[in-house]
């Protein structure tokens, strides 16, 4: 019989993740900073746009040139130079004036607003009829209307989504600093445990464990290792989990379901070199047999073997721990964001154990 017992409950289990101190941080490329955490703020350096655009394709005008005009009376302008797009315009709009303008084209001097194309009449020689009135400012993207030189672009500890890679990469910023991916060892233990191509003799069962848990990190932005299934053998067991320290920040084992076996688990854990058991089982149900130990600051996480039992751990504990690793909120409690909802049927608790119950929401 194993020595360690120390049973927690879900609150003190996510009080214990918060002694592993959070990753450095690195510059990367925009392309590397998906779903990355920012580890500094960024502010943009210049306006963006630069100077007055239009929204349309039209005429650059002064508003007050087609104050009343309509389809009956439109009102007459003379066209001068055109706008080409990605050039500043080297000339002004007079009173009476329009220049032709395309979408995304800077505004010239003098011109407040811009006519769309579709009220507008060539009406020969170099004269354009106007249908529609319009107001200061019309169709036009002000100058820093999207960001002012200065402004914040992400804060630290913001998600990078592709919006903020796309005003990055607006704004000419080509590298941003970000938390560092964590590294999880992904292992499966158990004499029962065969590779998922293999055709199961009876009582086997594939390693389902090993892709499941490795998706919820890559979903959680960090890199998984998978490593080879792991018999009941404490040397093998021993050899690997060296192996898995070495080359990662959290090693996540899965198996050990039997009494022997989870006592293999923890008595291998426990007698690594600087090793400490921080919690041995959780007052859940189900997830109980859940055990978390340190070694050198890295994180050793012992997920039941059972399936759906080792993924809800997962998604409540190794989920979250793995954002906070890399820069994100730790929230007090598993699961984070909480409903109340109306079950149809009753549920008969066993008394002590906080349970998680899979359910719909409808």
């Amino acid at each position: 019989m194993t020595e360690f017992l120390r049973v927690v409950t879900a609150d003190q289990f996510v009080e214990l993740l918060r002694r592993f101190p959070r990753h450095p941080s690195e510059m990367v490329g925009l392309d590397a900073s998906l779903n990355r955490i920012s580890a500094a703020d960024v502010t943009s350096p210049e306006d963006l746009p630069p100077s007055a655009r239009s929204t349309v394709d039209g005429y650059a005008v002064r508003a007050e040139d087609t104050f009343g005009a309509s389809e009956s009376i439109p009102a007459l302008l003379e066209v001068t130079d055109s706008v080409e797009m990605g050039k500043m315009p080297q000339f002004s709009v007079r009173p009476g004036e329009a220049a032709p303008i395309p979408t995304g084209g800077f505004l010239p001097a003098g011109a407040d607003a811009v006519v769309m194309v579709e009220y507008t009449n060539r009406a020969g020689g170099t004269a354009v009829e106007v249908t529609r009135p319009l107001t200061v400012r019309s169709n036009v993207l002000e100058q820093a209307e999207d960001v002012k030189a200065g402004e914040s672009v992400i804060q630290r500890g913001r998600v990078v989504r592709p919006q903020e890679i796309g005003i990055l990469a607006a704004l000419g910023i080509t590298h941003i600093r970000v938390y560092r991916r964590t590294r999880v060892a992904v292992v499966s233990t158990g004499d029962e445990i065969i590779p998922i191509e293999g055709k199961p003799a009876p009582g086997q069962i594939r390693d389902a464990n090993a892709y499941s848990i490795s998706a919820l990190v890559r979903a959680s932005g960090a890199e998984p290792i998978r490593f080879d299934i792991v018999p009941d053998q404490p040397e093998m067991l021993r050899e690997t989990l060296s192996a898995a320290l070495d080359q990662a920040d959290v090693v996540a084992l899965s198996g050990g379901s039997s009494v022997g076996a989870r006592d293999l688990m923890v008595d291998v854990v426990g007698a690594l070199p600087d090793a400490e058991i921080l919690a041995h089982g959780v007052a859940i149900r189900p997830g109980k047999p859940t055990l978390l130990a340190s070694r050198n600051e890295k994180a050793i996480l012992g997920l039941p073997g059972h399936p759906v039992s080792a993924l809800l751990i997962a998604q409540a504990f190794l989920n979250p721990f793995l954002r906070y690793l890399q820069g994100g909120i730790l929230e007090k409690g598993p699961l984070g964001e909480r409903l109340k909802a109306v079950l149809p049927t009753s549920i008969h608790s066993v008394t002590g154990l906080e349970e998680y119950v899979r359910v719909r929401l409808e």
